[in-house]
């Protein structure tokens, strides 16, 4: 069943209907071809998530009643957050995509010494809003009750001080030759660090890899140099990676 992100002034109260304008309203009626009497679901993506009716299909506009609310249980208990340097292309496109999928809650780009993108502020806003609408399609999808946060990208210090919120924070670093990250996890967790609402950051460096010095700079600040194994990931992968080895531990995909 198809899933919408509707704004919170979407949902109306004395009705007890909502409306679905713009490109989700296009997409439900010309590529979905509904139907009058068709059901979808609708989130507010914060804390309502609602079965509606569709009673008019209208150009641009979709007005559907409310028929049932149903209860939210699709994320994950703890939030992870995915810290990536700026990868070439449409990497980060797909990191988004796929991470979102998986179950990430937040993602914070970011700007490192080996990143290889020319970052271009003034196309930072279109190139936000992108990102933003990926997120919202991917977690459409995969059935997310919330619609990740695609933050502005960070410089380095920004990185490192943003992750000091955080409960656990690990970077992944292809020249760590002390600690897996699957043992970290288990560390977290006798810890009492990775409980429900608890926040953890996993920085992922561009395709060149983290330097020495951000190595060391990220631990004074806080941070766990992890490894991967024993091959080197590219970057897109990495992170996909360390997200699902974290919710396997976890019990979030069957752990």
């Amino acid at each position: 069943m198809q899933r919408y992100f509707l704004p919170p002034e979407q949902f109306h109260l004395t009705t007890q209907t909502v409306t679905i304008e713009g490109d989700d309203a296009h997409h439900l009626a010309r590529v979905m071809r509904a139907e009058i009497g068709d059901k979808v679901i609708c989130s507010n993506g914060v804390d309502r998530e609602v079965l509606v009716r569709i009673a008019e299909l209208d150009k641009g506009r979709v007005t559907a009643e409310i028929v049932e609310e149903l209860t939210m249980d699709a994320e994950a208990a703890v939030q992870v957050w995915i810290a990536q340097s700026l990868p070439k292309g449409d990497k980060m496109e797909v990191i988004i995509q796929k991470g979102t999928e998986i179950g990430a809650a937040r993602f914070l780009p970011f700007l490192s010494d080996r990143t290889i993108v020319q970052y271009d502020a003034k196309k930072e806003a279109k190139r936000s809003e992108r990102w933003q609408k990926i997120a919202k399609e991917a977690a459409e999808q995969a059935h997310r009750n919330r619609v990740p946060q695609v933050e502005s990208v960070h410089s380095w210090k920004q990185l490192l001080q943003r992750a000091k919120e955080a409960d656990v924070a690990w970077i992944c670093y292809e020249k760590e030759d002390g600690q897996q990250l699957r043992p970290a996890i288990q560390q977290a967790l006798a810890q009492g660090k990775l409980g429900p609402g608890q926040q953890v950051v996993i920085a992922v460096g561009p395709e060149g890899g983290f330097t020495e010095q951000e190595i060391v700079q990220a631990e004074e600040a806080g941070f766990q140099s992890v490894s991967l194994g024993s091959r080197i990931l590219r970057t897109e992968t990495a992170a996909m990676v360390g997200l699902t080895c974290l919710f396997y531990e976890t019990g979030e995909m069957g752990g």
